[in-house]
């Protein structure tokens, strides 16, 4: 399961990396992935929308069986 919620990451990635920023999957156990934002997104203001409404949305509609929220590590 981790790699596929790595693949799902993998391709949000470039979407953040445009603006400057990154995510790094650091674990993911019962159903919550927990990730770390890097570069312009680790000090952005809006990043708890991006992890929200970005992140989350993305990996729930790919994974529904599988993530059930994705928190900061």
């Amino acid at each position: 399961m981790k790699e596929q919620v790595q693949q799902a990451i993998d391709k949000i990635r470039p979407m953040l990396q445009a603006d400057g920023g990154d995510v790094e999957l650091v674990d993911f156990q019962d159903g919550v992935v927990k990730v770390k934002l890097k570069g312009a997104c680790a000090g952005c203001p809006m990043s708890q929308m991006t992890l929200r409404n970005g992140i989350e949305r993305v990996l729930k509609q790919q994974l529904p069986d599988v993530v059930k929220s994705v928190v900061p590590a």
